[in-house]
């Protein structure tokens, strides 16, 4: 069947966790990175989704070079601010993970509508996954510039066709949704704990 372009993604989730289950810092970075390739194949229209996942990428790598060691766990890394009480701060990597992640929740949520609904445009698919994610997050410029950026995706025959016809591509969308949403969820429920999951966007 070959590799699809979410094959790597599938392996790399499998080493997300330490054996004890704890999330580990360069691991998740690497998988959410794994995405950026993809989001190339949305031509122009993703541009903006993935500076933003990039930048909030490589800022949380930066953190974690400064101390592999001390910040090998993920979750390290937002109790180290919330002690200094700068994880509130727009430039903190708290900051960063949360809009990382909701960026993924955005990923996870278009991919799952490709798949389940392949009569859907990518229009369509796009607008429904930004309503259920980010959306809500976004205040009036954000979401406007969003809307408007979305206008440039391309047509869902050509992506699809861009994206190969290596492996069982959907299956593997799918595959990528099912496991890749529950560690999603689990980031969310650590940043509700600390009270950090609801920072807004302008």
């Amino acid at each position: 069947m070959g590799e699809s372009l979410f094959t790597p993604c599938l392996e790399g989730i499998k080493h997300v966790k330490s054996e004890q289950g704890d999330m580990l810092t360069k691991p998740l970075l690497d998988v959410c990175k794994l995405m950026l390739p993809i989001l190339d194949k949305f031509g122009t229209a993703m541009t903006m989704v993935k500076s933003d996942i990039s930048g909030n990428i490589l800022r949380l790598e930066s953190k974690y070079s400064s101390n592999p060691s001390r910040f090998n766990y993920l979750y390290s890394v937002v109790l180290a601010e919330v002690e200094t009480k700068t994880a509130k701060s727009s430039s903190s990597c708290t900051n960063g993970l949360l809009w990382l992640t909701r960026a993924m929740d955005f990923l996870v949520a278009l991919f799952h509508n490709l798949a389940e609904h392949q009569n859907w445009s990518m229009s369509h698919a796009c607008n429904d996954s930004y309503s259920k994610t980010l959306k809500k997050w976004h205040g009036w410029l954000a979401s406007s510039t969003f809307m408007l950026v979305m206008k440039l995706v391309p047509d869902r025959k050509k992506f699809m066709e861009v994206l190969g016809t290596q492996g069982d591509i959907y299956g593997d969308m799918e595959n990528f949704c099912k496991n890749f949403s529950p560690v999603l969820a689990e980031i969310h429920k650590f940043m509700a704990g600390v009270g950090l999951d609801t920072m807004r966007a302008s």
